[in-house]
């Protein structure tokens, strides 16, 4: 009688931690294959111990044709562009004609449901490295007056002038006890709210750009974010999420929080802000797929309107390879939930 576990069931004959794949048990094990890997890791591992190189420069962000010998090994090259040429249905279609025992079995599959479309609001990316990244009306002439204290002050006064203005609207008295250099603490604190109109995506990143040869995911997580509502200009906060597969370059980890930073600090909606954070990055690092994920709480909704106050909005922009390989897609997202 074969021995049988506290369920009465027949015992694995494979330990459930060894069913990874790379165990010698498994029957998917191949030693070549296992070998194949090791080999691209240790390429990879000292490609990046190599001579030294300078950081790339935002100048030399481009890149025009195949990668150069210097800047990754040939199986990294083939690696690369598999991820960013071969969707799900390239592999579901792949599988099938190996499988096939009729010429009707090679009939044109249907994509699946989880492949999506590139997306026309996100196709065409607007950063402009030599201005400020997606500068609204008037952002010019602030940035000018940090050379300027006189016209900083009198922007200052005039903020403070119309906090007093509402202040009165709502009944209040500005000269009382409470309420003395209010107007002009909230006209400091409101510039400091949305300072991220004064910075510029050449200036976070330059600098912070490296050549690695990697091409799997790269996820920071729990970003702290801290915007205001364009709609009420009340605030609204939560966490970004961040991840990206790079295309023989990556960028300081610390950059990605900057980013962040840089376009929160603006009146936003969160939907244009998860965009925006995902196409900055895809212009800096040309990667083969960028992941941005944003779940928050705004106050519009809690403080006033329906008054929800558990409610949580939650928002992603996927782009290349992220996009277009379901199951890149859902690596990514796994590893957030984890």
């Amino acid at each position: 009688m074969n021995p049988q576990d506290q369920d009465g069931r027949r015992p694995r004959a494979i330990p459930s931690h060894l069913v990874n794949g790379h165990s010698p048990l498994h029957p998917s094990f191949s030693a070549e294959r296992d070998r194949e890997e090791r080999d691209q890791a240790y390429d990879s591992i000292r490609s990046s111990m190599g001579p030294r190189r300078e950081p790339i420069d935002l100048n030399d962000l481009h890149i025009d044709g195949e990668p150069t010998p210097a800047q990754t090994n040939a199986s990294q090259q083939k690696s690369a562009r598999q991820y960013e040429e071969v969707g799900d249905e390239d592999l579901e279609d792949i599988e099938n004609r190996v499988a096939a025992r009729d010429a009707r079995d090679e009939a044109p599959l249907t994509p699946p449901a989880t492949s999506r479309s590139i997306s026309p609001f996100t196709a065409n990316p607007t950063v402009d490295f030599e201005g400020l990244s997606w500068p609204s009306v008037g952002t010019l002439d602030r940035l000018r007056e940090r050379t300027r204290p006189e016209d900083a002050e009198a922007r200052l006064q005039k903020l403070s002038g119309a906090v007093r203005t509402i202040l009165e609207c709502i009944g209040e008295d500005p000269d009382r006890e409470g309420l003395h250099g209010t107007p002009e603490r909230y006209a400091k604190a409101m510039m400091f709210f949305t300072k991220g109109y004064e910075e510029n995506l050449r200036d976070i990143v330059n600098g912070a750009v490296f050549h690695e040869d990697h091409d799997e995911l790269v996820i920071v997580k729990d970003i702290d974010v801290y915007s205001l509502c364009e709609h009420h200009l009340v605030p609204f906060t939560g966490k970004m999420h961040i991840g990206y597969i790079p295309s023989r370059r990556v960028i300081g980890l610390s950059k990605l929080a900057r980013i962040a930073e840089m376009f929160s600090r603006r009146l936003q909606v969160q939907e244009r802000l998860t965009k925006q954070v995902a196409l900055a990055l895809s212009e800096v690092l040309k990667p083969q797929g960028v992941a941005v994920v944003m779940e928050s709480s705004h106050l519009c909704m809690v403080m006033r309107g329906v008054q929800k106050g558990g409610a949580t909005t939650t928002t992603s922009c996927m782009l290349g390879a992220m996009r277009k390989r379901a199951k890149t897609r859902e690596e990514f997202l796994s590893l957030l939930r984890r």
